[in-house]
C-alpha cells in the first residue's frame, strides 16, 4: 500500500524564549493558560483571540495593525487600537512579569517552549518521525498518541476572527492528519481490528478524505472482512462522483486490486538472519561437534559475540546453564569450534562431572591443563593455589579458550578461569552461576518447535518424515523440544526400518510410559535427571516431588506453599533452590514451571520416595481448597451481598485475601489456567464437590474469551465424573455451570436443558442455591427465545426461590431479568419499574459489578419508553464498571445496546463506531447470535451514513447466521436488504 510520508507539521516552529517558568498555555481547544495547575482567567473573547495571536507567533512581535487584523479583519471597531491596548493590560496583569512584552508599537510573548502545548505536540511527532524512520513503530505510535492526546475538543475553542479561523483550520487538518499516521501505525503494529471502529466514525466525520477510507479498507482486509473491504471501495466511488464528480484516487484503487487478488505482500516480510562465521583449527582438546547440530542461532551469535571481545582488553566469561538434556555441550563445543580463530594458541577442555557424585577436584585438572600447555611433571606444583598461580602464568600473552563442561558450582570453576586478556571460559551448569563475578550467564531454554523437527529430520531423514510431518511434530512435542529426548528418540526410529513416525508418537504418548522409551544404548533422559535429583537436599527433592504433582502450565509460590504446607517465605527458598539447579524454572517473578518431562520424572519420584503415599493426594487437596478459598474471596469481594459463598463446600487450607476488586480480579485471570487444571485434576470422591464449586465461584472465566472453552471443558468433565459417581449435588452444581456457559455462547436451547436438569436434581435432594440460579438461567433464555410467558413464570419462581435463601443479589438479578420480560410484552412502564428496583437493591448493598447489570437493564428498558438521554447515561455507567471488571461479554453487548440509543437518536456515525467495537469486544466469546444482532445494528448505523454497500455486507452475514441458527431474526434482516437490492 502506498504511504503519506506523515502528517505535515505545522508552520510555528521556533521555540518560545524567556521567563514564566510556572505557566502553561492551551490552543488545542479552548485558549487558556494556568499557574502552577491553577487556571487563569483568559477574559473576554477578544482577549483570548490577543492571547491566541501571540501565542501563535512562538515569540515573535505582533504589530498593533497586525493584531487589529488577527482579531477583527476587515471591519475594526473605531476604538480597536485602544481596545488592543486594554486587552494587553489586562493580559500582563494575569500573566507573570516580563512574559507579555511591548516592544516596536507591538506585543510578544516570552516564555518556555515547551510551556505551550501546540508547541510539545510538535516535538513529540518529530520525535514520532525520527522513530518511525529507524524502524521503531511501536514508540512512534506511543509518541503519536501523546501529542493526540494533547487536543482538548476544537482548537482555538470559541475564539473570534479571521485569524483564529484559519488557525483553527490549519491545526484541524493537522490532527487529521496525525490520525491517519497513527491509524496507519495501527495497522504497522496489528491493532487492526481495534482500528476498525473508529476509521469507521471517521469516514462518517469526513466522508470524502479518501486516506480515511484506504486506511478502513485494510484494517477490514487485515481483520479478515474482505467483502466489507471492497464494499467501501465501491461506497466510496459512489459518493465521489455523485458530490465530486471525480474517481477514487490512484492509491485507493490499486488497494482494491490488491485486495481482490489477496495480495500476499500487504503482509510485510521478514528478513533473515545473518550466517555464522567460519571456523579455524587449533590445538585439539575440544570435542567434536555434532555432524547434525541444529538451531540455536541466536545464541551461537550472543556467544560467539562475547568471546570474540576477548581479542581486546578483557577476559570474556560466558555460562551456559539449563536442565540436563538441553544440549548445554553440545551448544558450547559447537560455539567453541566457531570460535577457534579468535584463539590461535589453544583451546582447553574438561569434563568436570558437576552433576554426578565425584565432581572433578580443580588440582587434578589444573595438572591435566598444565601438562597440555606444555609444562613438565616435575615443574607442576602439588597445592591448588600454586597451581592456578602457575597455570594463570602459562596462559599470559596467549589467546587460549577454555571449556569447562559440566560445572558443579562456582566454587569449582574459579581456580580453572584464565586471568589474563586475550583468553576466555566456556562453562556449562546445571546450576546458575549467579555468584561468577563478570560472568555473562545464559540460561540455555528448549527447541523452538521448528528447530526440534529439523533436528529428529536430521536423524530419521528427510523421506521418513515428510511422509508423517503431523506424527513427527507429536513426537518432538511429547519429547518437550528437549534435544536429548529428541536425539534418543529419533535415533531409535533410525535403527528400526520397520517403524512408522505414527509408531513412534503412539509410544510416546503414554506419558506414564514415555521416560521409559526415551531411552537407547547409554543415552537415558530419566538418567539424566536422576543425577539432579540425586543431589538434592531432602526437603528441596520433597518440594520436587510434590509440586510436580500438580496440572496446569506453571504454579504461583503461593498455590506452591500451599501444596508444600510450608510458609511462603520457606517455600520460596526450596523452589529457587531448585531453580538453581535447573530442575525448575521461574517463568516470571513469583511464577514457577517445570519443563514436561521432567514434570513426568517428579511424577515418578513421588510414586516411588513419597512417604507415606496418601501425602500425594493430601498435597492437591491443598492446592484445591487454597484455589476454593481464594476463588470464594474474589466473587465474595465482587459481589459483596451474593449468598453463593455461603453455600460453598468448606475448605481446610486457607488462601489469599484481598482488600482491593482490582488486585483480585488480577488473581482470578493470572491463576485461571492453572485453576481450571486444578479443577480437571480433582475428580475423585474426596475433591469432586470442592471441584464443582470452584469453578462455580470462578463463574467470570466462562465469558473472558481467553478461557471459555477451557472452562466449558472443565465443567463438561466434572459434570461427566458426578453422573460417574452418582453425586447428585456436584452434577446439579456442574449443570449450573454449563447452563451458563452455554448461556453467554449463545447455545440457548443447550443452556435450557442444562438448567432444567439442575433443577430438577437440586430440588430432590434440597440443594436450594442451584434451583435459585436455574430457574433465572431460565428465565434469561425465554427472553433470548421470545417465550414471554415461560420466562415470567421461571423469573417469578426465581424471586420467590432467592427470597427464601436470603439472597438479595439474587432477588436482584430476577427482578432485573423480569423488567426484560416485561419489555417483550410491551409493559415498558413496569419494565423501568423493576429494573430500577432490582438496580437499587445492588446499590444499597454496594454491588458494584451487579449494579452495571442492573444498570444494562434499565438502558434497555428507559430505550424502548424512548427516554434516550436517561437510557445513554445508564448504559454508560454501566459500560465503565464492565470495562474495570474485565466484564468482556457484557462490555460487548453494551456497547451494542449503545448503538441501538444512537440510532433512535439519528447519531449513525456514533452508533457505527460503538457497533464496531461491540464487534472487535465481543470476538470468540458471546456466540453467533450475538454477533448476528451486532452486524444488523451495525449495517443500519452504516446505512444512515451512506455507506451502504458496506451495510449491505453485514446484513448478508447477519442473515446468515440467522439461517443457519434458525433464529427468527431471518425475515427482519430480509426486509433490511430488500431496499438495498431495489436501489
Amino acid at each position: 500500500m502506498d504511504r503519506d510520508n506523515g502528517p505535515r507539521v505545522p508552520e510555528q516552529r521556533a521555540p518560545l524564549t524567556g521567563h514564566g517558568s510556572d505557566l502553561r498555555f492551551g490552543v488545542l481547544g479552548p485558549v487558556r493558560a494556568w499557574r502552577d495547575g491553577e487556571a487563569l482567567p483568559s477574559g473576554s473573547p477578544q482577549q483570548r483571540a490577543l492571547l491566541a495571536a501571540l501565542l501563535l507567533r512562538d515569540g515573535r512581535t505582533a504589530t498593533a495593525a497586525e493584531l487589529i487584523d488577527a482579531i477583527w479583519g476587515d471591519e475594526p471597531p473605531s476604538q480597536a487600537l485602544a481596545a488592543v491596548r486594554t486587552y494587553a493590560s489586562r493580559l500582563r496583569k494575569v500573566l507573570d512579569p516580563g512574559v507579555l512584552v511591548s516592544e516596536s508599537g507591538g506585543y510578544a510573548i516570552r516564555t518556555r517552549a515547551d510551556s505551550l502545548d501546540l508547541h510539545v505536540a510538535q516535538e513529540l511527532v518529530a520525535e514520532a518521525e525520527k522513530a518511525r524512520a529507524a524502524g521503531d513503530r511501536t514508540q512512534a505510535r506511543v509518541l503519536i498518541n501523546k501529542s493526540l492526546g494533547l487536543w482538548d475538543g476544537e482548537p482555538l475553542a470559541s475564539v473570534p476572527g479571521p485569524y483564529a479561523e484559519t488557525q483553527r483550520t490549519r491545526l484541524e487538518e493537522w490532527r487529521l492528519q496525525l490520525l491517519e499516521s497513527r491509524l496507519d501505525l495501527d495497522l504497522d503494529v496489528g491493532s487492526h481490528a481495534e482500528a476498525v471502529s473508529e476509521l469507521t466514525a471517521l469516514t462518517a466525520a469526513h466522508p470524502l478524505r479518501e486516506r480515511l477510507r484506504e486506511l478502513l479498507m485494510l484494517a477490514l482486509y487485515r481483520s479478515g472482512r474482505q467483502a466489507e473491504a471492497l464494499a467501501v471501495y465501491a461506497d466510496t466511488r459512489r459518493l465521489l462522483a455523485d458530490e465530486l464528480g471525480v474517481d477514487p484516487r490512484p492509491e485507493l484503487s490499486r488497494l482494491q486490486q490488491r485486495i481482490l487478488q489477496a495480495d500476499a505482500e500487504l503482509a510485510r516480510p521478514v528478513e533473515p538472519s545473518a550466517a555464522p562465521a567460519p571456523s579455524r583449527n587449533r590445538p585439539a582438546q575440544l570435542p567434536a561437534t555434532v555432524s547434525d547440530f541444529t538451531g540455536r542461532a541466536a545464541f551461537v551469535r550472543e556467544l560467539g559475540d562475547r568471546l570474540a571481545t576477548a581479542e581486546g582488553s578483557v577476559m570474556a566469561v560466558s555460562a551456559l546453564a539449563g536442565i540436563g538434556g538441553v544440549g548445554k555441550t553440545t551448544l558450547a563445543v559447537h560455539v567453541a569450534h566457531d570460535a577457534r580463530p579468535h584463539f590461535p594458541d589453544g583451546q582447553l577442555y574438561v569434563d568436570l562431572q558437576g552433576a554426578g557424585a565425584r565432581a572433578a577436584e580443580p588440582e587434578t585438572v589444573l595438572g591435566s591443563f598444565l601438562r597440555a600447555l606444555g609444562t613438565p611433571d616435575a615443574a607442576i606444583p602439588d597445592s591448588l593455589d600454586e597451581r592456578a598461580a602457575l597455570y594463570r602464568s602459562t596462559l599470559d600473552g596467549r589467546r587460549i579458550l577454555v571449556l569447562l563442561d559440566n560445572a558443579r558450582d562456582a566454587a569449582q570453576i574459579r581456580p580453572l578461569l584464565p586471568g589474563t586478556p586475550g583468553c576466555a571460559a566456556l562453562v556449562t551448569s546445571r546450576t546458575r552461576m549467579v555468584d561468577l563475578a563478570g560472568a555473562h550467564l545464559v540460561d540455555l531454554d528448549v527447541m523452538s518447535p521448528e528447530e526440534a523437527l529439523q533436528l529428529f529430520t536430521k536423524i530419521v531423514g528427510r523421506e521418513r518424515v515428510s511422509a508423517e510431518r503431523e506424527a513427527a511434530l507429536d513426537v518432538v512435542a511429547a519429547c518437550g523440544f528437549l534435544p536429548l529426548a529428541i536425539r534418543i528418540a529419533a535415533s531409535r526410529l533410525a535403527a528400526r526400518r520397520t517403524w512408522t513416525v505414527s509408531v513412534l508418537a503412539a509410544k510416546l504418548a503414554d506419558e506414564r510410559r514415555r521416560l521409559d522409551e526415551l531411552q537407547a544404548g547409554d543415552l537415558a533422559v530419566k538418567a539424566t535427571f536422576e543425577l539432579g535429583y540425586g543431589q538434592l537436599e531432602p526437603a528441596q527433592a520433597r518440594a520436587f516431588r510434590l509440586l510436580g504433582l500438580a496440572d496446569g502450565p506453571d504454579i504461583s509460590l503461593a498455590a506452591a506453599a500451599a501444596v508444600l504446607d510450608l510458609p511462603v517465605r520457606d517455600a520460596e527458598d526450596l523452589l529457587e533452590a531448585l531453580v538453581d539447579t535447573s530442575l525448575l524454572e521461574s517463568a516470571a517473578p513469583g511464577r514457577y514451571r517445570y519443563h514436561d518431562l521432567v514434570r513426568l520424572y517428579a511424577r515418578s519420584c513421588a510414586e516411588r520416595d513419597e512417604q507415606p503415599p496418601a501425602e500425594r493426594e493430601s498435597a492437591l487437596s491443598r492446592l484445591l481448597d487454597f484455589y476454593l478459598s481464594t476463588a470464594a474471596g474474589v466473587y465474595g469481594i465482587e459481589r459483596p451481598g451474593d449468598r453463593l459463598v455461603d453455600h460453598l463446600e468448606p475448605t481446610t487450607y486457607p488462601g489469599l485475601s484481598f482488600t482491593d476488586r482490582h488486585a483480585a480480579q488480577d488473581w482470578l485471570y493470572a491463576e485461571a489456567n492453572c485453576l481450571l487444571a486444578c479443577v480437571r485434576q480433582s475428580t475423585t470422591a474426596a475433591t469432586l464437590r470442592r471441584s464443582v464449586d470452584l469453578l462455580w465461584a470462578s463463574l467470570d472465566l466462562a465469558e473472558s474469551g481467553a478461557n471459555s472453552k477451557q472452562y466449558e471443558a472443565a465443567a463438561a468433565g466434572l459434570r461427566e465424573a458426578a453422573r460417574a459417581a452418582g453425586d447428585t449435588r456436584a452434577e446439579a452444581r456442574a449443570s449450573v455451570t454449563l447452563a451458563y456457559v452455554h448461556h453467554v455462547s449463545g447455545r440457548f436451547d443447550q443452556a435450557d436443558q442444562e438448567a432444567h436438569e439442575a433443577m430438577s436434581q437440586a430440588e430432590a435432594i434440597g440443594d436450594p442455591l442451584p434451583c435459585c440460579w436455574a430457574a433465572n438461567t431460565r428465565g434469561v433464555i425465554a427472553i433470548y427465545q421470545n417465550r414471554q410467558d415461560d420466562g415470567e413464570q421461571h423469573l417469578t419462581q426465581a424471586i420467590d426461590a432467592f427470597r427464601g435463601c436470603e439472597d438479595q443479589a439474587g432477588e436482584a438479578s430476577a427482578l432485573c431479568n423480569l423488567s426484560r420480560i416485561h419489555l417483550g410484552m410491551g409493559r415498558t412502564d413496569s419494565a423501568v419499574t423493576l429494573a430500577q428496583q432490582g438496580t437499587d437493591m445492588y446499590d444499597a448493598m454496594g454491588h458494584a459489578l451487579k449494579g452495571a447489570n442492573g444498570r444494562y437493564a434499565l438502558g434497555l428498558a428507559l430505550t424502548q419508553s424512548g427516554r434516550l438521554p436517561a437510557a445513554a447515561d445508564r448504559l454508560r455507567e454501566a459500560l465503565d464498571v464492565f470495562r474495570d471488571s474485565r466484564q468482556r461479554l457484557w462490555e460487548g453487548m453494551t456497547l451494542f445496546r449503545l448503538a441501538e440509543v444512537d440510532i433512535a437518536a439519528l447519531r449513525h456515525a456514533q452508533a457505527a463506531a460503538n457497533a464496531e467495537m461491540a464487534l472487535t469486544v465481543l470476538r470468540g466469546i458471546g456466540g453467533e447470535w450475538r454477533r448476528g444482532n451486532v452486524l444488523t445494528v451495525l449495517g443500519r448505523a452504516l446505512d444512515g451514513i451512506g455507506q451502504n454497500g458496506r451495510a449491505r455486507v453485514c446484513w448478508q452475514e447477519a442473515l446468515g447466521i440467522y439461517e443457519e441458527l434458525g433464529s427468527p431474526e431471518v425475515d427482519s434482516v430480509r426486509a433490511l436488504l430488500k431496499p438495498v437490492a431495489a436501489a
